[in-house]
């Protein structure tokens, strides 16, 4: 059986035998493994030529709600991948990480896009900056997607989410895929894109599969393209200094393997729920995946008072944990990947006892369950202590990437500090403590090592999502070692594959650009009022002038009756004299209130809804006897689908509004936004 890879819309095998990959479990033969014969430079062009286009053809929501439907697809056909899955080595609830937190994070993207970003085929970034002195020369971040392709080249260990991950940020940015997986374990990611294409859900050329090698692929690259590499440090930077990366200053994201850490706090004693939680969350960053994440627990950080305890809580833990086949009752761990990667994990193991003592596990006869040790690519739970870690390099340099940890004493906070520091970056360090002191020195002083630092304790413990658990909002990545790049971290990942171009020019031009109103642009009046317009018939720029309404006593002194309000600044007309404002002021919230009764249309119309309000602002206090303004203006109009449960189409309309008194000051300025009906329900976003 050969392994495929999908290439210009065609399943293709290659042209040799290959890499053989086997079954981790029994070392039975899966298939071989080659891209020998692919033309990736065509590859590089139906990407830019085929997938792209028809991407960006598309708006951000309409790209997201695709992922939506992908990922719904995805999870009902699930149990196959949890059935090729275990031939990597990996129990049930390593592939529910694997696959369906894959499923989930494509979920994530799809509704951070919706939430974050516009309904447009690109995203404006930032407010709007004034570049001259009567604002007629303004300026403008904008964010569009580029025309290449980004190249995705990832570890084995997570042959699903490592793919889903870094594609859905992608094709919501509007930019098609490459994925290469690491070949051993590249027969789930396979089967994965299959299913994938089967759905006909992406447009053809969005995303294409390379199993085996890349070959001259990185000559073929441009500067619109793009690289996110997920592996060894080594190979990482072999990769980034490739000389076509290097001339066309190609981006490339680099997330490498790192010496993450685990500290025990100092008042985490035995006994504490604290102590408890540390232990636990060693011995499952140990033994999840075999140890095979590239954020498991490396350097167990413990006070010198309780390495004993420490040491035989996790015997303990780790005893309890058999290995074997996942399908075998009682299995908790599996092997790792293939017998490849344990050759290099005993090397590691070595070279690591070299100065430190191996205190459980570590020797290569150990009992197996449900399969032969000899065959599979099996390894014990390892731990290390390590007497004197300011005195060596090794266990700060060298990782066994499988279930290995070594334990590290400390005398106080600041040694604690400093050995997490010497990692040299790291994806992600865990502090378990009570104490909120002890949390803030160790954080501050280790935050510029780690791209991410989980603080646990009782309070939140059933809740964490636990070290080693990248999550879609937060960044995922880390300094030095580490690779110095950034994954996940919310919309920050869709914007990496766009471009952001700062524009210059009148308010005019850049309304009319951004489709977003600019301050400054001329004001669309007329004698229809705004919100008599369904979303169809409003324009960019329609704006209502308001009449003018004096602030008087008696409006102070009822809002405050009505709120509850009674600060002395709108009361006491003594204490107001000595406040920052010299005098009675009326209430921010009845000036915008009275400003929604002024600009308010109160008959039945296309407006549905209040939606939000955002931005607000108070910039100059309103006293008794000012008069206020406001003027209303229609600053973006988003357009949204239409759900089975709602029996109009609308769509979302953002109001720009700002309050003037009588000597045409600002007083407020906020958005608002309103649900507003759509005539017709029949075209796509992407129409409008």
């Amino acid at each position: 059986m050969k392994i495929e890879s999908y290439a210009c819309g065609t399943w293709t095998a290659g042209s040799d035998d290959g890499v053989e990959v086997r079954n981790a479990i029994n070392a039975e033969s899966i298939g071989w493994v080659s891209s020998k014969g692919l033309d990736f430079a065509d590859m590089l062009d139906h990407g830019r030529n085929r997938g792209g286009p028809a991407l960006r053809q598309m708006t951000i929501h309409e790209r997201a709600n695709m992922l939506k439907a992908l990922a719904r697809h995805l999870l009902d056909k699930k149990q196959a991948f949890y059935a090729i899955s275990a031939k990597t080595g990996a129990t049930r609830a390593d592939s529910w990480v694997d696959i369906e937190g894959g499923i989930g994070t494509v979920f994530a993207y799809s509704g951070i896009a919706r939430r974050e970003l516009p309904n447009e085929t690109f995203a404006v970034e930032g407010n709007t900056e004034q570049l001259s002195a009567r604002g007629t020369f303004v300026g403008r971040h904008i964010l569009t997607p580029k025309h290449g392709v980004s190249l995705h080249i990832n570890a084995f260990n997570f042959p699903c989410w490592g793919m889903l991950e870094k594609i859905a940020p992608s094709l919501i940015a509007g930019v098609p895929v490459i994925v290469k997986p690491a070949t051993v374990s590249c027969y789930l990611t396979e089967a994965m894109v299959r299913e994938i294409i089967a759905s006909g859900l992406l447009p053809e050329g969005s995303l294409q599969l390379i199993c085996g090698r890349t070959g001259d692929l990185f000559e073929h690259l441009d500067e619109q393209d793009s690289v996110t590499f997920t592996g060894s440090a080594s190979t990482g930077r072999m990769l980034k200094s490739h000389p076509n990366i290097v001339a066309n200053s190609i981006p490339f994201n680099l997330e490498a393997d790192s010496l993450n850490c685990s500290i025990l706090g100092a008042n985490a004693a035995p006994g504490t729920p604290e102590f408890d939680l540390f232990v636990e969350a060693v011995a499952q960053e140990m033994t999840v995946k075999a140890g095979q994440k590239c954020t498991a627990i490396r350097r167990t950080i413990v006070p010198g008072d309780h390495v004993e305890a420490v040491l035989e809580a996790l015997r303990t833990r780790l005893q309890n944990i058999p290995v074997g086949d996942p399908s075998a009752a009682g299995v908790r761990m599996g092997s790792l990947v293939g017998t490849d990667q344990v050759a290099d994990v005993w090397e590691a193991v070595d070279r690591l006892a070299d100065n430190s003592e191996i205190v459980h596990g570590g020797k290569r006869d150990f009992d197996v369950v449900g399969a032969d040790r000899d065959k599979g690519a099996f390894f014990p739970a390892t731990l290390l202590y390590c007497d004197k870690p300011f005195a060596t390099d090794e266990v700060h340099s060298v990782e066994a990437f499988g279930p290995v940890s070594t334990i590290l004493p400390y005398r106080s906070t600041d040694e604690a500090i400093e050995l997490a520091r010497m990692g040299r970056g790291s994806l992600v360090g865990s502090l378990v403590t009570a104490d909120e002191g002890e949390a803030a020195r160790v954080v501050l002083g280790t935050a510029a090592w780690h791209g991410r630092i989980l603080v646990l304790n009782s309070d939140c413990a059933k809740e964490s999502t636990g070290h080693g658990s990248p999550l879609a909002p937060l960044v995922h990545g880390g300094p030095g070692r580490a690779g110095g790049g950034e994954e996940l971290g919310g919309s920050r990942a869709i914007k990496h594959y766009m471009q952001r171009t700062a524009v210059q020019g009148s308010a005019d031009m850049l309304t009319a650009i951004t489709r977003q109103f600019t301050t400054g642009a001329t004001l669309k009046t007329g004698p229809i009022h705004p919100f008599r317009k369904t979303f169809d018939e409003l324009e960019i720029g329609a704006t209502l002038i308001t009449h003018r309404r004096t602030v008087t006593e008696a409006d102070i002194v009822n809002f405050g009756c009505i709120s509850g309000d009674h600060f002395y600044a709108h009361f006491d007309e003594v204490a107001a004299k000595d406040s920052l404002f010299k005098k009675r002021v009326a209430h921010g919230y009845f000036i915008i209130s009275a400003a929604a009764g002024m600009f308010v249309d109160p008959a039945p119309g296309p407006v549905l809804a209040n939606y939000g309000l955002e931005n607000l602002r108070f910039i100059e206090p309103v006293g008794i006897g000012d008069t206020i303004q406001v003027r209303l203006t229609a600053k973006q109009k988003i357009w949204k689908a239409k759900r089975p449960d709602e029996d109009r189409a609308s769509g979302v309309v953002v109001w720009d509004v700002e309050v003037k008194n009588q000597r045409d000051e600002t007083v407020a300025v906020y958005d608002i936004l309103t649900l507003v009906e759509r005539a017709d329900d029949s075209c796509t976003a992407s129409q409008h």
